[in-house]
């Protein structure tokens, strides 16, 4: 397990480790690590608690042969392998060279200064600052804003390509100019190209597309990662992005099309959602290694979920390196419907997977399986006014076309039985039905197909479910509810999927940290979603055209219908167009913005404008992709900002 601390439920990010992780960060830790090493003996004092961090971020680390510390109740304490020493104990050292494990340190070296032992140098992690002109805050190092960082998986490879799209939402938190550092590693980790790119003074959309970076900087075709670091971000520090991927024009289409979220910066012990490969199907994990330093080999396993036997990947992963692990390598004989949870050693970030049958490739993405929750007995009672509390919505795409699987997925370590129910609606949000689940086992192999439980003429144009819990079996819940959806075309064969949690919904009363907001204390009672257009709506990128499912999920009984407005934006972030939509209640639609808005106003738009979906009354929960002229088609959950 790579000792760092990244993200806490209740803290957020430690941004300390973004600073730490950053790649100009890393190169610069080894010629500080250099430095150290020629006025060996080293001493560190560690006055944030980070040295156990420091030290496993380091590429090549210095030896330390003492710990300073200067909070009492930490003397003695093992920290980074040595016995934690007071700070008025620092005279008397033999140390050559003091590391004082901060940012921002100059009056901590001030104060030490008179304390060093005779001929030390005092030296601190501002040597490894990145340049002022990346900062956001220059006057406070370790601020969120400094480090609004992602990665993406990129490629352009094999006959597929890759596009990051998202907005400068950040001008609607009042920032001025925004650009973009990148970084592209190769699938060795190697580094492939280092860029800026200034994003649009407003509110406007962005791509960065891997064709056009290839040719730009003359690129061999790769498969690797891409990092993001937004320097003049305003309102917070996360960086959101949907991931398309698609043929070239020489590969074709409809036979491979996919989106995926965002990254999710923070890496962790543990991803679940990772579906077991079908006896006809390969699927690859990719592991891109998110730090400077490598992943030991066995330092990164894969285990049936709930069987509790881990096998290790038995090879090292290089700095900043993408690796094809082939999951029936490791776990041969385990199929599905079975599930994968990624044993990760905080080593990655959320990472992809790509599922490969018949000449077809979809890709998804697994979440974090969170080791910071217990079952919570209070879920058992909720008061009445949470109505049926935590629910996960889901679309059932239209199925005339289109079949639909659910498979719940435990997503805590903790998590040893998940008690629950599917509840059916039209989009008009009339009830069609209820499903007990039952209280399935944390290995459990349920894969629910939609055709078992509803009769071929029920729910023609769709409409969408919600996963709730029921405790009528027994079983525990966390309020951490997650499950994968998958959905095929029946004529095709061509499949998308995605997983997401479940939240409280539309209700004025809060439980915890429910309903979510976004933005302000609970409960989060809005909506802003953002909806990438296709590139493809006057004709061009092979047809594709965007859509969305849009759902009003309540966990009690809210406003009869939404108040929602569609707001078409250029590519300068200039709103060129609004249309209203009512959503019932517990109801959904199936949005496609060429049909809202014409292809006129589309093309006026641009291929970086997009929609945003916003209302002030409800929170709607919404899933987007792309289809193709050719069949294909990509689907998994929007995000906000």
């Amino acid at each position: 397990m790579l000792a760092i601390e990244t993200f806490d439920q209740r803290q957020g990010g430690n941004v300390l480790y973004k600073a730490l992780s950053h790649p100009l960060a890393a190169a610069a830790l080894g010629a500080l690590a250099t430095r150290l090493r020629d006025r060996s003996p080293i001493a560190l004092f560690d006055p944030d608690g980070i040295a156990p961090a420091l030290l496993a971020l380091a590429p090549d680390p210095p030896p330390i042969g003492e710990v300073y510390v200067e909070d009492a109740r930490a003397i003695g304490h093992e920290i980074a392998g040595l016995p934690a020493r007071p700070l008025t104990d620092l005279p008397q050292s033999a140390a050559r060279a003091l590391l004082i494990a901060a940012f921002d340190a100059d009056r901590l070296i001030a104060r030490l200064t008179p304390f060093l032992p005779a001929g030390a140098e005092c030296l601190s992690l501002d040597a490894i600052r990145l340049p002022r002109e990346m900062l956001t805050v220059p006057g406070r190092y370790a601020e969120r804003r400094n480090f609004a960082t992602n990665f993406a998986f990129f490629r352009d490879q094999d006959g597929l390509s890759t596009r990051l799209v998202s907005a400068n939402y950040w001008a609607g938190y009042g920032a001025g100019a925004v650009r973009l550092w990148l970084r592209l590693f190769a699938a060795d980790g190697r580094v492939l190209a280092t860029w800026e790119e200034a994003l649009p003074s407003g509110p406007g959309g962005f791509a960065l597309d891997s064709r056009a970076i290839r040719a730009r900087f003359g690129l061999p075709p790769f498969t690797g990662q891409l990092f993001l670091h937004v320097i003049g971000a305003a309102g917070h520090d996360v960086v959101k992005y949907a991931l398309d991927t698609f043929p070239t024009k020489a590969a074709g289409g409809g036979r491979s099309l996919s989106c995926t979220h965002d990254a999710n910066a923070w890496p962790s012990e543990r991803y679940a959602g990772l579906p077991a490969p079908r006896a006809d199907e390969r699927v690859i994990l990719w592991v891109q290694n998110s730090h400077a330093v490598a992943i030991p080999a066995g330092a990164i396993a894969l285990d049936r979920m709930g069987a509790e036997r881990p096998v290790a990947f038995p090879r090292p992963i290089a700095p900043f390196a993408t690796e094809a692990l082939d999951v029936a390598a490791l776990l041969p004989g385990v199929h599905w419907p079975a599930q994968i949870e990624l044993r990760a050693g905080r080593h990655v970030v959320r990472p992809r997977y790509e599922g490969v049958r018949g000449g077809r490739t979809r890709i998804a993405h697994v979440n974090v399986e969170r080791a910071d929750l217990a079952p919570d007995p209070a879920l058992h009672a909720l008061p009445a006014p949470l109505g049926r509390g935590f629910l996960l919505p889901f679309p059932i795409l239209p199925r005339r076309r289109f079949a639909t699987l659910v498979q719940p997925t435990p997503m805590a370590t903790t998590a040893t039985t998940l008690p629950l129910r599917l509840d059916l609606f039209d989009p008009e949000g009339h009830p069609a039905g209820s499903h007990f689940l039952g209280c399935l086992a944390r290995d459990h192999d349920l894969a629910l197909d939609l055709d078992t439980i509803l009769t071929p003429d029920a729910l023609p144009e769709g409409g969408h479910g919600e996963l709730v819990y029921d405790f009528r079996a027994g079983g525990d819940g966390d309020g951490w509810l997650h499950a994968l959806f998958r959905y095929a075309d029946r004529e095709n064969g061509h499949e998308a999927e995605s997983s997401f949690g479940g939240h409280i919904f539309n209700t004025l009363m809060t439980y915890r940290d429910e309903p979510q907001s976004y933005n302000g204390k609970p409960p989060g009672l809005s909506t802003r979603l953002f909806l990438r257009l296709g590139g493809g709506e006057g004709g061009g990128e092979g047809g594709r055209q965007s859509f969305t499912s849009l759902i009003y999920p309540a966990s009690a009984p809210w406003h009869p219908h939404s108040t929602t407005s569609l707001l078409l934006h250029d590519e300068g972030g200039a709103v060129i167009a609004e249309t209203p939509l009512a959503i019932a209640c517990s109801g959904s639609a199936l949005i496609r913005p060429r049909d809202v808005f014409g292809p006129d106003r589309l093309a006026r738009a641009g291929a970086r404008g997009y929609v945003l979906v916003r209302d002030t009354t409800c929170r709607l929960f919404g899933y987007h992709g792309l289809m193709d002229a050719a069949g294909g088609f990509s689907l998994d959950h929007m995000f906000g900002f």
